[in-house]
């Protein structure tokens, strides 16, 4: 009896920590969507800044609600980039209770990796992918139809693949973070980087915007570069902490 209640009362512990982490992670991100929101129009000027094509389109809003609803989106989208160090910090302290006490040391580089590796994402996708991908859509066959594009619907495609963008460069993170917990290994790794590289082509065709090669190698690249650093990563984390635990004993 004793058991089961140690056992319940543990769970109801971690439910607990899981819904400060909640909280915590949905203030942040509220505090950060109203210091966004009254520099939206700024941040909407920016993000339309991709097209420079001679063909500029006119952005439009098609419902009476639709310019009022983009800056909202805006506002979001910043305020969860402003929140992420938050949010990512009050994961590491969710998870940190099942870690060993000298792995807990990896708590401050794990949060700035996350962080550094998640704004280079978004600048990545901003500078790169979708300056090439949005003006080749702007003059592919374009000669005879002028482009009157809804605000909302462009911002929905650009916010999106800055998203995505962000969260698929946090891979070297989750690889070391599968190693830690012995889902993977960084043999294992290793042994099927050629299967990972094909995973990468895939995913890049899916999600990059446009069909032509040079735009897919501009995410097929970054991602066979970030799986290579994720082995680097797990090897050195393996590497020490089995110093560390032999040392100890």
């Amino acid at each position: 009896m004793k058991e089961a209640n140690d056992k319940r009362m543990s769970l109801t512990g971690h439910l607990s920590d899981l819904r400060v982490c909640l909280i915590i992670s949905v203030v942040a991100i509220a505090a950060g969507f109203v210091i966004s929101f009254y520099f939206s129009e700024q941040l909407l000027r920016f993000l339309t800044r991709l097209i420079f094509v001679e063909n500029r389109p006119q952005f439009i809003f098609l419902t009476p609600a639709e310019a009022l609803w983009t800056n909202f989106k805006v506002a979001m989208f910043a305020g969860i980039v402003l929140a992420f160090p938050v949010v990512l910090y009050e994961v590491w302290k969710f998870f940190s209770p099942a870690l060993l006490a000298n792995e807990r040391r990896y708590a401050l580089p794990f949060l700035i990796s996350g962080v550094v590796l998640f704004a280079t994402g978004l600048v990545f996708c901003y500078t790169v992918v979708l300056k090439y991908a949005l003006n080749f859509l702007m003059t592919y066959k374009t000669a005879d139809i002028k482009p009157l594009i809804s605000i909302a619907a462009y911002l929905d495609f650009v916010l999106k693949f800055m998203l995505a963008f962000g969260l698929i460069f946090e891979l070297p993170l989750v690889m070391i973070f599968l190693t830690k917990i012995g889902l993977l290994t960084p043999e294992f790794l290793s042994k099927n980087r050629k299967y990972a590289i094909l995973i990468n082509f895939i995913i890049a065709a899916v999600l990059t915007p446009t069909p032509d090669v040079f735009n897919q190698l501009l995410m097929a690249i970054p991602l066979i570069v970030l799986y290579e650093i994720g082995i680097i990563g797990a090897r050195i984390f393996c590497r020490d902490v089995k110093k560390r635990s032999s040392a100890s004993s």
